[in-house]
């Protein structure tokens, strides 16, 4: 019996790599843009989380000290003691982190959209003050 053998080499061509370069290009436009929006949700959820946190230990050393933070003691306060004798703190285990997006969380006494309390938010993605995209402790969470 004679053997057929051939003597091409074993390699892709040229057409078969672009098939798959092609096919790859086509999952990614598909893929990545849902990666995209999870990420901006999820810094959204985290930025509600830290309101919240922040919220409940304004809470607390109200309850301790019979009033809210100042604007000009800010939430400092939650770990460095006033000088009040009646602080218990820290009332935070670590300092008042940045939003997600890199900016300070904005506490206002008295609020203005909370007219009885406070006011405690992020700037949003957009990093402005006021904007459509600001989370804060009068916003519902989705």
């Amino acid at each position: 019996m004679f053997r057929v053998t051939s003597r091409r080499p074993k390699a892709f061509t040229l057409l078969e790599l672009l098939l798959v370069m092609f096919i790859l290009t086509i999952l990614a436009a598909i893929v990545v843009p849902k990666f995209v929006g999870r990420s901006q949700k999820a810094q959204v959820t985290a930025a509600q989380t830290d309101v919240s946190n922040i919220e409940g230990a304004l809470h607390i050393f109200e309850m301790d000290c019979g009033r809210f933070p100042t604007a000009q003691e800010g939430l400092s306060v939650l770990r460095k003691s006033p000088g009040d004798p009646k602080w218990a703190g820290p009332y935070l285990m670590h300092d008042v982190p940045a939003d997600p997006w890199g900016h300070p969380y904005i506490y206002r006494y008295p609020g203005q959209i909370n007219k009885d309390s406070f006011d405690l938010y992020s700037c949003g993605p957009s990093g402005q003050d006021g904007a459509a995209d600001n989370i804060g402790n009068w916003t519902a969470a989705p």
